[in-house]
């Protein structure tokens, strides 16, 4: 009962955003997109701030100049600026694609009662979250969340279960997508400490069984190499109510959207989840690899990369060129224009 109850206000809330954001503006203008992504293209492409991420060794090398801006309208509509063909590893990102599938294939009360979707006042891949709550005071959006809902996915074997999230993530971007081995690689021989949380997650009974093949799969869907195109093409279908306004195809069920979005909101940049929606209103989701998504529900799904981070582990440039984009496009669907 507390959850249908839950479910039904996070539909009514999202209905309500949906039907702000269309409230707030018509389609889009090509002159004001295009004019939006070209001025915060110039104003922080020389910007110098942040750092790759060194604790796996293969996103250190990874070439810190890339910075790429794409935005995809539910018309299907597809603006650019910068470098939006060189590929990044989507990292934390892949989260939301992966809660998004087990709750397709289940249902959202599948994610809501195995592991929560509370924020936990904690780092993402924090050992005291879990141990405090027994891991049951989590989000899908958190390493220990994650790796949980990645071993919900259902397969007959390892190479079932990889299969059908990789075909997930490329309906979503509409191309197929593949792997970065070096990446694979390097936080294969890197993640003890996610090794460690999936046990305890195993051992909460949260993961059912085979928590390092969890771990395995978990480390690979985070090195799917993707481009700032693609990714704002994942966002789009989001903002699209599930169907990938390139390409055409339903590639979720509409009616688990909310939710996916309802989760990104409260937890998709880390520790600054809340600063981030405070100052955009935008669900969304960073990753180590440098990536951002962001949605504005029927209006936009933006992505940028670039992979300098700030403390926090999110793009410093994504961050700031998403906020002015947004911002000169009317894209938070909490600014509403009070009725005459």
């Amino acid at each position: 009962m507390k959850f249908q109850l839950l479910t039904k206000g996070v539909l009514l809330l999202a209905a309500c955003v949906f039907a702000a954001s269309l409230q707030a503006g018509e389609r889009l203008a090509k002159a004001d997109v295009e004019a939006a992504l070209a001025a915060a293209y110039a104003k922080y492409k020389d910007l110098q701030e942040g750092a790759n991420a060194d604790y796996i060794p293969a996103l250190a090398k990874v070439d810190s100049n890339i910075y790429g801006i794409a935005l995809v309208t539910p018309e299907g509509e597809v603006y650019t600026a910068g470098d939006v063909k060189s590929e990044v590893s989507i990292q934390s990102i892949s989260k939301v694609f992966t809660m998004a599938l087990v709750m397709d294939e289940k249902d959202p009360e599948a994610i809501f009662n195995n592991m929560g979707v509370d924020a936990t006042g904690q780092v993402f891949n924090s050992i005291v979250a879990v141990e405090q709550y027994k891991g049951a005071e989590m989000n899908p959006l958190v390493n220990a969340g994650a790796i949980t809902a990645t071993s919900m996915v259902a397969g007959n074997s390892r190479e079932d279960i990889w299969n059908k999230i990789l075909s997930y993530y490329a309906a979503f971007a509409g191309r197929e997508l593949s792997v970065n081995q070096e990446v694979f690689k390097s936080e294969a021989a890197t993640n003890q400490r996610n090794q460690a949380i999936a046990k305890l997650m195993y051992a909460y009974g949260h993961i059912k069984d085979n928590p390092d093949q969890a771990t395995d799969i978990y480390t690979e869907q985070c090195s799917v190499n993707v481009n700032a195109r693609d990714l704002a093409a994942m966002a789009a279908t989001l903002a699209n109510g599930g169907r990938n306004p390139i390409t055409g195809k339903q590639v979720m069920r509409n009616e688990n959207v909310a939710e996916v979005l309802a989760v990104m909101a409260t937890a998709g940049l880390y520790d600054d989840s809340g600063k981030w929606l405070f100052l955009t209103g935008l669900p969304a989701k960073s990753g180590v690899g440098g990536g951002i998504i962001a949605v504005s529900p029927g209006r936009f799904g933006i992505a940028v990369i670039s992979p300098p981070l700030d403390a926090a582990g999110n793009s410093v440039r994504a961050q700031k060129a998403i906020a002015d984009i947004s911002n000169a496009l009317g894209g938070n669907p909490y600014a509403v224009t009070p009725a005459k």
